[in-house]
């Protein structure tokens, strides 16, 4: 299990792993007309705590805290470090199953529109691994997917094409 004075998991979820998690965001969120999120450093606390946790019971859930959240789990036989964007690009992927003609919430969905929330403008992240198994927690505020009428049309806007 990962502490918090574990040498692995802050070199793991070290400044580049933050880094290249705030720039993949940011990436797809500008695609989307999504103003660029900051680093908060206490929900970097709570994702980094919750990661903690769910490396300990070995179980991908959500903390039901009272920020947005988006959850990662990665294993692989070989000791593998994962880059910030692997859990993104994860996440980011479910823009396939979303239905821009029929805005709303899907668990199918939940994690990308999240990533692309126009309101939202900072995040959190945590990761704890074993060096096989891999979870990575992404904490936002304010959070996203609020099911209130016209959220999703105002915060969830399609892909800009530019020529």
């Amino acid at each position: 299990m990962c502490t918090s004075n574990d040498s692995l998991c802050l070199s793991v979820a070290g400044s580049n792993f933050e880094a290249e998690f705030l720039q993949t965001h940011n990436a797809y969120r500008k695609q989307h007309g999504a103003p660029p999120l900051t680093i908060n450093k206490n929900l970097c606390r709570s994702s980094q705590e919750w990661a903690e946790h769910l490396l300990s019971i070995r179980t991908l859930m959500h903390s039901n805290g009272e920020y947005g959240e988006n959850v990662y789990y990665a294993w692989s036989s070989a000791n593998k470090k994962l880059t910030g964007r692997e859990a993104v690009e994860s996440w980011y992927s479910e823009i396939k199953d979303y239905n821009f003609s029929r805005p709303g919430f899907t668990s199918q969905t939940g994690h990308f529109t999240q990533v692309v929330w126009k309101d939202t403008n900072e995040v959190g992240v945590g990761l704890a691994t074993d060096g096989n198994t891999t979870f990575v927690v992404g904490q936002y505020l304010p959070a996203g997917n609020i099911s209130n009428a016209g959220y999703f049309e105002r915060n969830v806007l399609p892909a800009v094409t530019s020529n």
